[in-house]
């Protein structure tokens, strides 16, 4: 549709102060452990790639991408060759992106140099795939960043989308991100480049570390609650916290971008399955089960989870193995944020006095974590379980190298009684290291009589996992 460009470059004026000479307002100081990885692409690309930054609603892409922009400024990148636009506009969508270039070079002139484009919400630009892929061919002096927190044509355009774009999948925030958002004081406890280095720990290690880390456990849980959507987690009331969660995510997923993007008509369908999901987080997914409750098809229903895949709001995850066992087998479900639950069930602080419940969101947490941490580094996640239902919740594939996790998130120790799945699954796969994750910080340390186990209360793991400035894998 035809725009007047002078409306189109009165718009972009307000999109972009550093044209004026004007800083970005209220730009926070803090930063994502993922801008690192994001500036790098665009200030100095590792090959001429866009780069896209993928993750839901209200995790922090748009700050991120002002935070770049604000540092390129300061290495004296001159800012008229520096342009952002959030698609979701609607003069924007309308215009589409070739009218938007040509309104930003009428009101600011290129200067000698690369240009830099940050552009928002790229999945509302007509055939974004194609542009892309056309930029980056072609236009090597572009650099091109853009955000989605719905994407359905990555899949449809994942062929020429190969060597053309870079993709950091921004996950909620991180327990040691929300601590340094938070101010809450952390510096006492010692960081670890990988989990490894606990089997070298002396046993005295092992109980001043756990001293160190009593403050955080209620802040853990608080973080289990609140979660980690970085302007949600400062909301001071819990229950506005939810609200604001269930409004700003949840209810603009199903309600706005399910039926923008993607079509969907039976909004109410959608939701319930979404709620079934948040009912049984963590757990294996039973569809004949959902069918029959909700009284949806088969097809309708595994349509609904994979849109809400693709929009952020869960993780499937495979189970363990080969062949037709694993064909015939049930995908594990999680929810992106362990408070997505509490928030669309109207649970308040509930979560916290329910041992269940706690236990499950831990889980959930946990599995967050690890595959925020590698799964740039193609690590695998699956979930095991044996004819006699022995499991582990999770196992970390590193290229052929096996590493499990079990969460046992409980008042009582976890001792080998209750690790079985865990040990039968490091002798069945020759697993060397194998980690229990669990609730007591007195639960910490090695696990007597087998020495392959490390025993590792879930804050301390989710603290040492959100430290993104470290780069070590799990297994050194």
């Amino acid at each position: 549709m035809k725009i007047p460009k002078d409306d189109l470059i009165g718009v972009l004026a307000q999109f972009n102060p550093w044209w004026r000479g004007e800083p970005v307002a209220d730009l926070p100081a803090w930063r994502r452990a993922a801008f690192r990885e994001l500036h790098a692409w665009v200030a100095a690309p590792p090959a001429p790639r866009a780069v896209l930054v993928s993750g839901a609603r209200q995790v922090g892409k748009t700050t991120l991408m002002l935070q770049s922009i604000a540092e390129l400024i300061a290495g004296g990148v001159p800012p008229a060759n520096i342009l952002y636009a959030t698609f979701d506009h609607p003069l924007f969508k309308l215009a589409g992106i070739e009218a938007v270039l040509e309104a930003w070079r009428a009101r600011e002139p290129a200067l000698p140099g690369p240009e830099f484009l940050f552009l928002d919400e790229g999945q509302f630009i007509r055939d974004w795939g194609t542009w892309v892929k056309h930029q980056v061919d072609f236009f090597r002096h572009r650099r091109i960043a853009f955000t989605g927190s719905a994407l359905p044509l990555l899949e449809a355009g994942q062929e020429s989308g190969v060597g053309r774009w870079h993709t950091i999948k921004l996950t909620t925030l991180s327990f040691y991100e929300y601590l340094q958002l938070k101010r809450i004081p952390h510096s006492e406890i010692p960081p670890l480049r990988s989990l490894r280095e606990t089997f070298a720990w002396p046993q005295d290690a092992f109980y001043r570390v756990a001293e160190m880390a009593a403050p955080l456990v209620g802040h853990f849980h608080d973080y289990l609650v609140r979660g980690g959507f970085p302007q949600i987690a400062q909301v001071e009331s819990v229950t506005q916290a939810q609200r604001l969660l269930r409004e700003d995510v949840i209810d603009k997923v199903l309600k706005r971008d399910m039926t923008v993007l993607f079509g969907v008509r039976r909004v109410l369908d959608l939701e319930h399955t979404f709620l079934y999901l948040c009912m049984h987080d963590g757990g294996l997914l039973d569809v004949p089960n959902l069918c029959k409750n909700l009284e949806v098809k088969r097809p309708t229903a595994l349509k609904y989870i994979d849109l809400l895949e693709s929009t952020h709001l869960v993780y499937k995850l495979p189970p363990h193995g080969y062949g037709k066992d694993i064909l015939r087998a049930r995908y594990k479900v999680y929810l992106a944020d362990a408070a997505l639950a509490p928030a669309a069930l109207l649970k308040g602080k509930g979560l916290i006095d329910d041992p269940v419940a706690l236990g499950v969101a831990t889980e959930t947490a946990v599995f967050k974590h690890l595959f925020a941490r590698y799964y740039a580094r193609d690590v695998r996640f699956t979930y095991w379980r044996d004819k006699k239902n022995r499991e582990v919740d999770l196992v970390a594939d590193m290229g052929g190298k096996l590493v499990p996790f079990e969460v046992k998130y409980r008042a009582q120790h976890a001792g080998a009684a209750e690790l079985q799945g865990l040990l039968e699954f490091m002798r069945e796969r020759k697993a060397e290291r194998g980690y229990a994750v669990t609730k007591s910080l007195g639960d910490f340390g090695p696990l007597a009589g087998h020495g392959g186990v490390m025993r590792i209360p879930a804050p301390l793991l989710c603290y040492w996992m959100g430290q993104g400035e470290l780069d070590e894998p799990i297994e050194a």
